[in-house]
């Protein structure tokens, strides 16, 4: 499998996963997400970039949806509740799961959310 983004092709697992994480940038998001039929928002963004930001400072750490919902409780002050409904409104097909594959990170091999 692969994605058409800006003219290059993008490698990708049977899965969808990116096969070089370092082919990831903000269009090629925009171009899986597409492919899922999701439309990315702030609250989208800010989940991916926190994945990112886990996997690649944090010894390739992917947190399960447990640890999501911990740090967007800190996070997302302005609601009055974040629990993993929450964060399956951006990501349906699991937040874990189908937000790493749009933030361009290998599929993680963890069932469930906790």
């Amino acid at each position: 499998m692969s994605y058409e983004v800006n003219g290059a092709t993008i490698e990708a697992d049977k899965n969808g996963y990116l096969v070089n994480i370092d082919d990831w940038n903000e269009d090629v998001a925009k171009a899986i997400a597409a492919e899922e039929g999701l439309e990315l928002t702030d609250g989208s963004w800010e989940i991916i970039n926190y994945l990112r930001d886990e996997y690649i400072n944090n010894a390739g750490n992917q947190p399960n949806e447990r640890n999501m919902v911990k740090h967007f409780k800190d996070v997302w002050t302005h609601l009055d509740k974040v629990d993993a409904k929450s964060l399956y409104e951006f990501f349906p097909r699991g937040p874990a799961k189908q937000a790493s594959k749009i933030a361009g990170l290998p599929e993680t091999k963890r069932k469930g959310g906790y």
